[in-house]
């Protein structure tokens, strides 16, 4: 602070000066900052997993036998995981920062939770597999059916045919009933706002919670008791349809979002309604999206086995009406063949289920392959069409003359003058 003195005759006045403001320094640190490593595996990261694992699972195993009265092995992984969780933490805290710790802590959560589901799913399959192994080889297990097979007859008699070809109908007739008014759906919601798409919305997203007893309980009291339809396999893709079509329709309305707005807007600039620009561009720009909708659906639908015993009863030999009589369905036939006490029916169930996992992977491969190209990938079939319109195309182009028929194309074309103003012709 200073202070400033100014005499104005016999008058001395004293004036404080203003404080001064001090800057700080913005200059950058001399030290050199480089970005936190968000992916790689360093030399400390396996010493910290290995070293978190070993003192995790000795840790558990000296609370499991000497410490404490715990035992089962669920407990024993629940209670290892937790503590290696702890421990890895704790030693990537000496060499990280926080920051990098939670990072690397959250990465290791979500990883082993991955490679646990991953582990089930193969354990399923293995063990579906190799209680089934007995029965999969006999080639009569998949060329005949159980109408002359009993629980004490060897595993060389009988067979799943029936069920094979009553979980196809069933599949192929929901299918053929879901799927278009699926998309049909999902393409209402998205294209046309309102009061009632809220309310279509709202009834879709309660369907999808909705048990899939009450769907075979819908369709047994109105198609079989009220219209006099027989148990049979229509009455079953029927209730199969209802437990399919509210997973179809949110799936297509959630794909169709991810479209660009901005191709709409440019089939909407060029002068296409809305329902041509719906079925030019938008449904081919969502293909892939679609057909992982119909496969959701489909899954729904393939392992269902209330609604089946419901609709369609069970028997044990081949039907191929699916207007008359009682089918059977993969689901159903293992479901009842797994509770039988006889080792060869047990194995027949195992061997039923390992085959519903097979036909589901080949029909989820097929429409993989039927909806997985993308936006204007064309087929081969598609490319040849095009090709050959573009010829005629081109022929028909060169075919024609600017002026007279026998004129030559590269001549230049004259055209008459009009009359210089004035002038009376």
């Amino acid at each position: 602070m200073t202070l400033l003195k100014t005499e104005t005759g016999a008058r001395t006045t004293t004036v404080t000066a203003p404080p001064t403001t001090t800057v700080p320094d913005r200059r950058r640190p001399r030290g050199v900052q480089s970005p936190r490593p968000l992916g790689g595996f360093r030399t400390t990261d396996v010493f910290a997993l290995s070293g978190g694992l070993a003192a995790a699972l000795t840790t558990t195993g000296l609370l499991w036998i000497q410490l404490g009265p715990f035992t089962g092995l669920l407990g024993y992984i629940v209670v290892s995981w937790l503590l290696f969780v702890a421990t890895y933490a704790l030693l990537v805290s000496f060499d990280e920062d926080r920051p990098t710790m939670w990072d690397r802590v959250s990465t290791v959560v979500v990883h082993s939770l991955a490679l646990v589901l991953f582990g089930v799913l193969i354990f399923v399959i293995a063990y579906t597999f190799a209680r089934g192994a007995r029965a999969l080889p006999h080639l009569n297990f998949f060329t005949e059916d159980m109408r002359n097979a009993g629980p004490l007859d060897p595993l060389t008699v009988g067979g799943i045919k029936h069920a094979i070809i009553g979980t196809l109908i069933e599949l192929g007739l929901s299918l053929a009933v879901s799927v278009p008014l699926g998309l049909l759906g999902g393409v209402f919601l998205h294209e046309i706002p309102g009061r009632f798409s809220r309310f279509v919305r709202t009834v879709v997203e309660a369907m999808t919670a909705l048990p899939d007893l009450l769907a075979g309980l819908f369709i047994f009291a109105t198609v079989i008791l009220i219209f006099g339809l027989d148990k049979s396999g229509l009455a079953a893709a029927l209730a199969l349809s209802v437990t399919m079509l509210p997973i179809i329709i949110r799936a297509t309305d959630v794909v169709l979002r991810l479209v660009p707005g901005s191709l709409t807007e440019a089939a909407y600039a060029l002068g296409c309604g809305q329902w041509r620009t719906v079925w030019h561009v938008v449904l081919p720009t969502a293909r892939s999206g679609l057909a992982t909708a119909v496969i959701l659906g489909a899954a729904r639908g393939i392992g269902e086995t209330s609604p089946v015993l419901i609709t369609a009863g069970a028997t044990a030999q081949v039907n191929v009406d699916p207007l008359h009589g009682p089918m059977m369905s993969l689901p159903l036939l293992a479901y009842t063949l797994v509770q039988n006490s006889q080792e060869n029916m047990v194995a027949r169930g195992f061997g039923t289920a390992a085959t519903l996992m097979v036909l589901v992977l080949l029909l989820f491969a097929v429409a993989r392959v039927i909806g997985g190209r993308g936006p204007g990938d064309l087929t081969a079939r598609q490319r040849r069409r095009r090709a050959a319109a573009s010829r005629r195309d081109l022929k028909r182009f060169g075919g024609r003359s600017p002026a007279a028929g026998d004129a030559d194309p590269a001549s230049p074309v004259t055209y008459p003058s009009s009359p210089a103003q004035g002038e009376i012709s």
